[in-house]
Formats: structure tokens, sequence, C-alpha cells
């Protein structure tokens, strides 16, 4: 082999492997599956190299997960907001401690940069359950004006046991976003954790255990084919969340929705990033670097992946960008030096090598930046990619309209903004998109035209604390990260008529 290495290849120290059995959480212990089997896990950054040993559950440790968050329901319902309040803090406060043994452990279990990714996850993750701790209070009714003799008013209570599906591309941040939410809420909760990267989830887990009464949170690992099944499908579970691909989440859809169940969905994306001819300075290339999602090897649903360049600017803007996304260091995700870390499986690189493939033999378009998988050099001992970036693209390439969830940037130029508009609305995804320009008409004007759940402008960094984050058309349904989310997504409303007695006299 050759052991030459790569320019932006950056060579990390790497720890002493221990493989470790990490238990499932039900009812607030530790517990090993039902069957006693146990599942591998891999460590992205080096092929084929185990790291850990996760429960493989089955049916029945789904069953005693439910009935175990079903007890616990009523106790954690009935506890005052301030006692849900303090708890989460808690929780918070410990989370904080062990940020950065978090941060370390999401970059084993993931492929993410600690530098880049893995340690401002574990950052947001305490920011979000602090959040959510802080307006636990605002689970509340209203009044409705309706005469002396009526009090008409709502309740706004929890639905029950809810189940959190996460992925496996920012497993800490997603949970972030539905459990706190929903413990403030009054609810309690089943983690479902990623075949892939399971590990920071039960971590996470033990930590709320320590702060929680039994069975308020549990966390379960096994195949999605089994426990995600079995929970969207389960008579005891009132909500599934979920966060993953289009394609799965149609399935827990379909199951979910047979019992009419309560659920969110958070599913794929392929997001437009407009750039308009006035917008082109130094902060665009940092904007459009963030937006393109290089730093999380491109494996995020809110990556920038269609990049709609006006025709003045293309060259210059696609050679410039070119040379920043081509100047990130790619490597072991613990070295601190490292831009962008490995992709997360065998398949995952396997299906971006299929597109790169594509790519190249499509006419018409030139990888300008990458374009194959690394063949030699220590980058060949994990699962990674080099940033690519293909001009003369089209909108109806097979490269423009699926996500590749990798570091694969798709630049299509265009003239007229009604038609920048319509290429970028011709999707069937509506999660994210990015509008460039100085001129505060055409962004403002093209933002609000834009069919996504979420527009950015003139900037490209992640969700914001408190934002309503949710995709429209196949991108999903429900909203996260907000006040409107924790009410929308985790309480129910009950409406109260009562008649007074006439008022006393005299």
């Amino acid at each position: 082999m050759n052991e030459q290495l790569p320019s932006n290849y950056s060579q990390g120290s790497v720890p002493a492997w221990e493989v470790r059995d990490h238990p499932m959480w039900i009812d607030g212990e530790p517990v090993s599956s039902f069957s006693g089997q146990w599942r591998t896990v891999e460590n992205p950054a080096h092929r084929e190299r185990v790291i850990a040993r996760v429960p493989a559950g089955t049916e029945v440790d789904v069953n005693r997960a439910v009935l175990t968050a079903r007890a616990a329901f009523p106790a954690w319902r009935a506890l005052h907001f301030t006692g849900r309040s303090k708890a989460l803090l808690a929780i918070a406060d410990e989370l904080e401690a062990r940020a950065e043994e978090f941060a370390r452990l999401t970059a084993l279990d993931t492929g993410n940069a600690l530098r880049t990714q893995a340690r401002p996850e574990a950052t947001t993750m305490v920011a979000l359950f602090r959040y959510f701790a802080g307006i636990a209070g605002e689970v509340k009714g209203t009044t409705l004006p309706a005469g002396e003799n009526q009090l008409q008013y709502t309740r706004l209570e929890p639905l029950g046991v809810v189940a959190a599906i996460l992925p496996w591309n920012s497993p800490l941040m997603i949970a972030a976003f539905k459990v706190p939410a929903a413990l403030a809420a009054g609810n309690t909760v089943i983690m479902k954790a990623a075949d892939d990267a399971p590990l920071t989830i039960l971590l996470l887990a033990e930590v709320c255990n320590k702060h929680l009464p039994p069975g308020v949170v549990n966390a379960l690992t096994g195949r999605g084919s089994v426990i995600g099944e079995a929970l969207a499908q389960h008579p005891g579970v009132d909500k599934v969340s979920f966060t993953g691909s289009t394609e799965v989440g149609r399935g827990v859809a379909a199951t979910a929705g047979a019992r009419l169940a309560h659920m969110s969905l958070e599913l794929g994306g392929k997001n437009p990033s407009i750039v308009f001819p006035d917008a082109v300075d130094d902060e665009l290339l940092d904007g459009l670097l963030l937006a393109s999602r290089f730093t999380r090897q491109g494996q995020s649903c809110t990556a920038g992946s269609r990049l709609f360049l006006h025709q003045d600017i293309y060259d210059g803007v696609l050679t410039r960008l070119s040379a920043k996304l081509g100047a990130l260091r790619v490597g072991d995700p613990l070295d601190e030096a490292s831009d962008m870390g490995a992709i997360i499986n065998a398949k995952q690189h396997a299906s971006i090598n299929n597109y790169l493939d594509e790519g190249r033999a499509t006419a018409g378009m030139k990888a300008v930046l990458g374009g194959n998988a690394p063949i030699d050099g220590a980058l060949t001992e994990g699962y990674y990619h080099l940033p690519t970036v293909f001009s003369g693209g089209r909108n109806d390439f097979r490269l423009s309209r699926e996500e590749i969830f990798g570091p694969v940037l798709v630049a299509i130029p265009w003239r007229d903004t009604a038609e920048v508009i319509r290429m970028a609305n011709d999707s069937n995804y509506g999660l994210a998109a990015y509008v460039w320009s100085h001129n505060l008409d055409d962004a403002l004007n093209t933002a609000h035209q834009i069919e996504a759940g979420w527009v950015q402008v003139n900037q490209g960094g992640g969700q914001v604390v408190g934002q309503s984050y949710g995709g429209y058309k196949q991108s999903g349904m429900g909203r996260e990260v907000s006040l409107e989310g924790m009410l929308a997504g985790f309480t129910q409303t009950k409406q109260i008529n009562v008649r007074l007695r006439g008022t006393a006299h005299g």
C-alpha cells in the first residue's frame, strides 16, 4: 500500500481500544436484553474495529420498557412543573460537567470530528436541557370570555409515553430536541438508539436516571426493524417522534398511523443554497462552508447540497469555494486538527461512492474538487471521503434530487430569480434553504417563496435553541427545538366548560 497521505489528512492519536459492554436502561436500571444476545459497535475511523457491545433488544424488552414508562407516567405528570424543571437542570449540570466525555464518545461512536462537530453537539445538548427546564411552566391553557355564568378554559396535558427514535448522524443533539421537551411537558420517554451510534444515548440515559424517578427515561438498543417497529406499533406508546430518512419515516408513519398514534417526523432534505451576484465576499464563502455541512461529512438533513450560483459569479465563486473546501483537513475524529471525520459505516461509504461514479459519468458535470474516495494512504483505514464539488449540474440530475448524505455539492447556474425559485422548489423535500444577497428585497422575497420549513438569509449555521424547526413536504411533519414544538408535539388540549350558579345578592 502506498503510505503517502493526502495533503488534507490529519494524523491523530489512536486511543487504547477496550471493548466494553454498554447496557440498556429500563426502570432506572442498566439491563441486558431478554435474549441475552449482544451486538457489536464499530468505530467508523477504523474499518471493522469493534469498540463496544450493546444488547440486541427484542420485542420483550420493548414491552417491558413501555410498561415501565406507563407505570412512571402518573407520578411524573402530577409533579409540579418546578419539580420537573429542577430535575432537568440537574441533568443539564451533569451533562455540562461531563461534556468532554460526551464529545469524545460522540467522535468515537459516530466518526464526527471532535473539534468541529462533537463538542458543539455536546454543548447544544446542555443548552436544550436548560431551555426546556426554563419553559416547563409554559405548559398552560387559556380561558374564554363566555358570560357571567360560564367558565370556559383549556388544559394542556401530556400525551403519555413518548418513543424517541434517534438517528446516527447527530444522536445527542437530536435526543436533546426530543427528550427534555417531552419531559418538561410531563411525558415519560423511551429512547431508541441508532444501530450504528448507540453509545452516547446509553450514556445520556445513565445521566438522566441519576436525577429522575425510575421509568421516566428508558433507552433501548437493537435493530430498527425490531425495536423501532415494535415501538411504533405498541398500543402503550402514545407518541412516536422519529428522526431519520424519508424512506424509513414512511414505514414508521404507516405503522404508528394505523393505530392513530401521535407522531412527528423529521426526515430528509435536498436543500437549496441560492447565491445572488451582489453577495460575493469572504463572509459568503464562510457561510457556504457552514451550509454545506462538510464538517459533518455532509451527513446532515439540513446540508445545502444544491448550490444555485448566478451565472455572472458562477466560475469565480466555484473556484474560491472549492479551494476553501479542499483545505479542510480530513482525518481521525479524535484529532484536534481534523475538520472532517469519517462516514458512519461501510454501506453509507459505498452509497456515496456510487453517487460519485454517477457524477463523473454524467455528461456536462465535472468534479472541480474531489470526485473519488481515497484509494491509498491512512484514510483507507476508515470510512473516509474527501470533499467533492461538481460543476455543470442540472436540477433534474439524480445527484441534484436525491439525498446523498455525504460531502458532495452540486453547483447549478441560474439567471432569472423566478427560475431559481422554481428550481429550488422543484423537489420532494422542504426542510431547509439558504439565500445569499445584500439586497433586502431580493433576499426576503426569495425566502418567502421558498417551500421549506427553515430558511436562513446570509448565514449557514445550525439550529438555534428556541427556534421552530421542522420541514415541509416529504421532509416531515411537526416542529422541534422550541416552545411551539413542545406544546404542539408533546401535549394535548382539553376543553372544560362549567356552568356557574347565579351571582348571589345581598
